[in-house]
């Protein structure tokens, strides 16, 4: 059975920073395609971020373009957890963050789904 516990939300003020993690189990963050998205009320959920399983050797993170640069995923192998650090945030970041598990990457595709979810957490931008 695969769980992923999100931690880490909260509120923050423009410009501030969180970093959110994933703790995983029954899933290994090391061999899955990992990522995070969220979902803002009242629209769809989107792509935040992904990075392939460490045997795609050379591939680099993805990032969506509204977070590009402010955003940084990574993973702790050890503790079989993956981070998002949140940087420069803004009101439009404001979403319920969600970490996913066999994360669907495709070339030439835009990455809009996973296998497995966790519950989510929220981030509230104020200005």
């Amino acid at each position: 059975q695969v769980q992923l516990v999100e931690s880490g939300g909260g509120l923050v003020q423009a410009g501030g920073s969180l970093r959110l993690s994933c703790a995983a189990s029954g899933r290994t963050v090391s061999s899955s395609a990992m990522g995070w998205f969220r979902q803002a009320p009242g629209k769809e959920r989107e792509f935040v971020a992904a990075v392939a399983p460490v045997s795609w050797i050379g591939s680099r993170p993805w990032y969506s373009d509204s977070v590009k640069v402010r955003f940084t995923i990574s993973r702790d192998n050890a503790k079989n957890t993956l981070y998002l650090q949140m940087n420069n945030l803004k009101p439009p970041d404001t979403a319920v963050y969600y970490c996913a598990a066999d994360v669907a990457i495709k070339p030439g595709r835009e990455i809009e789904d996973a296998a497995f979810w966790g519950q989510g957490t929220q981030v509230t931008v104020s200005s």
